[in-house]
């Protein structure tokens, strides 16, 4: 019975069905839409998490649940096929564009990827200071979490290693505060004294890097579904508080782009005068943009001080797709596909995303929530906040961006693909979809950097 319940194919459609009735009902023009999926995925998770507690080891289904709760209740498998497919089908129906977005907004889109990651790290270093914590790692996967950035995740990962060396080798110049941490991290007793001329053994070594791995993997599980939650609703009600017509910004877009197109002698269907021929699907040629994108992103680049960096799935897809799809076709293979048809691939996998997310970190929502993981559950959309309200601010006044372009550019500085699906369920098109995809690789950038010097900070 408890493997029928947490069947991945059951377990996540019938989210799905849940989440989008919940997303058809409308409060005034707000709704949930495909995000309804999310909300529904968040209360399935943590109902299920919580009844597999319940299972002791003398149960005949031990076993299955500690399988279940190892997987995260739904395989990564799932969650990374749905995010690749979603990205893609968003990518080809966007890429018509990016050419000529990138050379209207290029220089604004960079600035807006390094001002927005580092407004994030500001503000968690910020709450690090207000209120100390036993592990100060928790701070910076936290900052990855609300930014939704597994690249960040990974640097600071990285980094913990080469930080302990340092920081160990010289713990009689600390102070008493970080001294008690680094107690607390080994797992220690208060009365620790200096008597060694070593200090610390091989084992206490591992263990302080062990624990501070763990506290970044847990403070990125809190913060990411608060991180995904802030963007989805500041892209459903930042055009209400700030008075935002969205159809008119639509309209003053597409009168831009068309502008442009025709100084330029630039086709519209596809780059330097080319005719492209639409097709209606193309399978070999989505399955080649997902395939070229997914290597792409396992691409590591190493930058001085920075260690080894890549793009990772979303990354790599996003652009594959753009870059294809802006070429229109290479040999047999047609890029430019009816928007219809890539519109309801967006629908649904976008749908069967946000319920994987929903499963796989509900648990954590709630129970941060209603425990001692609160302080970092409102961390978490604080810092998310400040760094979207920073990048609207620029964008909006400072910079004049379109809010179409503006609000997938806000979503790429957060790097958050979930936020790119509620821009585009908000705005009711694609192009979103461009800005997010020129302001992800600065963006991402940014957060490798920041959350290595975190590490170091906090």
């Amino acid at each position: 019975m408890l493997a029928l319940l947490v069947n991945p194919i059951v377990l996540i459609s019938f989210c799905v069905l849940l989440g989008l009735l919940l997303g058809s009902i409308k409060i005034g023009r707000f709704s949930f839409s495909t995000s309804g999926a999310l909300f529904v995925g968040i209360v399935a998770g943590w109902l299920i998490t919580k009844y597999i507690h319940t299972i002791g080891p003398n149960s005949e289904l031990y076993g299955t649940a500690q399988k279940i709760l190892s997987r995260d209740i739904i395989d990564k498998g799932y969650f990374d096929l749905f995010l690749i497919l979603f990205i893609a089908s968003v990518g080809l129906l966007a890429a018509k564009d990016v050419g000529r977005v990138i050379r209207k907004y290029g220089l604004k889109f960079i600035v807006l990827g390094f001002l927005i990651t580092f407004m994030g790290a500001f503000a968690t270093f910020g709450f690090s200071q207000l209120y100390r914590v036993e592990n100060p790692y928790l701070y910076t996967g936290v900052y990855a979490g609300a930014l939704t950035s597994s690249p960040g995740l990974g640097a600071a990962l990285e980094t913990v290693y080469l930080r302990s060396a340092e920081v160990l080798g010289r713990f009689s110049e600390l102070d008493e505060l970080e001294k008690e941490s680094i107690i607390h991290i080994m797992g220690l007793t208060e009365n620790f004294e200096e008597n060694s001329p070593l200090l610390f053994s091989e084992e206490q070594k591992n263990t302080f890097i062990r624990n501070s791995e763990a506290a970044i993997g847990t403070g990125y599980a809190v913060g990411y579904p608060f991180g995904v939650i802030i963007v989805i609703f500041a892209m459903n009600f930042f055009p209400l508080i700030f008075k935002i017509d969205t159809a008119k910004e639509k309209a003053l877009l597409d009168e831009e782009l068309n502008t442009k197109t025709e100084k330029s002698g630039e086709n519209y269907k596809g780059g330097n005068n080319k005719e492209t021929k639409e097709v209606f699907f193309d399978l070999s040629a989505f399955s080649l943009v997902c395939l070229v994108g997914y290597f792409l992103g396992m691409l590591k680049i190493t930058l001085p001080a920075l260690g080894d960096i890549s793009l990772g799935s979303t990354g790599g897809v996003l652009i594959a797709a753009l870059v294809l799809g802006y070429m229109g076709n290479i040999g047999p293979f047609y890029f430019r596909m009816n928007s219809k048809v890539l519109g309801v691939l967006r629908t649904m996998t976008l749908a069967y995303f946000f319920a994987i997310i929903g499963l796989r970190y509900g648990y954590q929502v709630i129970d941060a929530l209603s425990g001692p993981g609160l302080y970092l559950s409102v961390a978490s959309l604080v810092i998310g906040s400040i760094a979207m309200i920073t990048g609207f601010v620029v964008g909006w006044y400072l910079f004049k961006i379109n809010w179409i372009m503006l609000s997938g550019a806000i979503c790429g500085g957060m790097t958050s693909t979930p936020g790119l699906g509620a821009a585009i369920d908000a705005v009711g098109c694609d192009e979103p979809a461009a800005g997010y995809g020129a302001v992800y690789p600065f963006a991402l950038l940014g957060m490798v950097i920041f959350s290595i010097l975190l590490n170091y900070m906090v």
